[in-house]
């Protein structure tokens, strides 16, 4: 099997908004990109749920697939979430995202109908023809409402040539083993849910996709040295410690959360797009508590969490 074009820690930056018009903060968008290349990120995944993808009008959408990938340059590969809720738009966002030079694309369920399994293969299938850009499947019942099984996956992928990725969500850690197993190989897959990051890499996970890099990118890499060096003792040590940022962030909403926790690092973007609200007082609070625990804790090895 050929190396998949993505593995390690694929950062996921929020969407920055001026904090007085509401409208997007392309420059503050380029600082934080770039932070996360600096700060040794693997690949950059703009437009997924953190980026509130959802909420942007087609132009800004373009504004910060653009924006990234020029701030990325080429340093690192690039996974642009071209979700929409018709086939037309997500074509048209895939064809964005290859002009404007993404190493991938990514692919979520986003429907408001049930959408049948012939209609969904239809879906993802006009999607991946759009572009020659590699394809992830985006599996995540939590907010789609769409819940793609292993076998429907795999049958995806069989049928799509470039479907070779899938990132699975859903926190069902025997998925990851599965997918590989049934795809023989073929599939690479990801981890998007945070709490089972170290249980995914240990089931076969080529990458780990979050947004925890914009606040903790060295955690998030050392987790990640570790497992690939085999390190099982500190892999586990720099989980138990990392699990109580990471349940906080998924419990509470990521645009939300990494929001919040960039202001308290004095790295204003804004607050979420409505219906989004800002994280509230007590939970700042307890983000914060979170935040100084992870900045002085020895099990970095002495080299304590920079604000970046």
């Amino acid at each position: 099997m050929s190396q998949p074009p993505l593995n390690g820690i694929i950062a996921y930056p929020v969407t920055p908004y001026d904090p007085a018009s509401g409208e997007l903060d392309l420059a503050a968008l380029r600082r934080l990109t770039g932070e996360l290349v600096d700060a040794g990120s693997h690949a950059i995944a703009p437009l997924g749920s953190t980026g509130e993808s959802a909420y942007l009008r087609e132009r800004e959408w373009d504004a910060v697939c653009e924006t990234t990938l020029s701030a990325v340059a080429g340093r690192v590969p690039t996974l642009v979430g071209v979700s929409h809720f018709s086939t037309e738009g997500t074509v048209r966002r895939a064809r964005v995202a290859a002009r404007q030079g993404a190493t991938a694309i990514m692919v979520l369920a986003q429907v408001y109908w049930k959408l049948t399994d012939d209609e969904l293969k239809r879906h993802f299938a006009t999607v991946a023809a759009a572009t020659d850009l590699p394809v992830m499947l985006y599996n995540n019942p939590g907010t789609s409402g769409v819940d793609l099984r292993p076998e429907t996956v795999v049958a995806l992928a069989r049928e799509i040539p470039n479907l070779t990725m899938v990132k699975e969500s859903s926190g069902d850690v025997a998925r990851f083993r599965a997918l590989r197993e049934l795809s023989e190989g073929a599939l690479s897959v990801y981890n998007g849910s945070n709490p089972v990051v170290l249980d995914a890499f240990r089931s076969g996970a080529s990458g780990w996709c979050t947004a925890a890099p914009c606040l903790v990118p060295r955690w998030c890499l050392a987790l990640h040295a570790a497992v690939t060096e085999g390190r099982q003792e500190r892999a586990d040590a720099l989980l138990a410690e990392l699990l109580p940022f990471l349940r906080f962030i998924v419990e509470y909403g990521l645009p939300r959360a990494i929001k919040a926790g960039l202001e308290l690092q004095h790295r204003s973007v804004g607050s979420p797009r409505p219906p989004l609200l800002p994280l509230p007082d007590q939970e700042t609070e307890r983000l914060r508590e979170l935040l100084d625990h992870l900045a002085a804790h020895p099990v970095l090895e002495g080299a304590a969490e920079r604000t970046v």
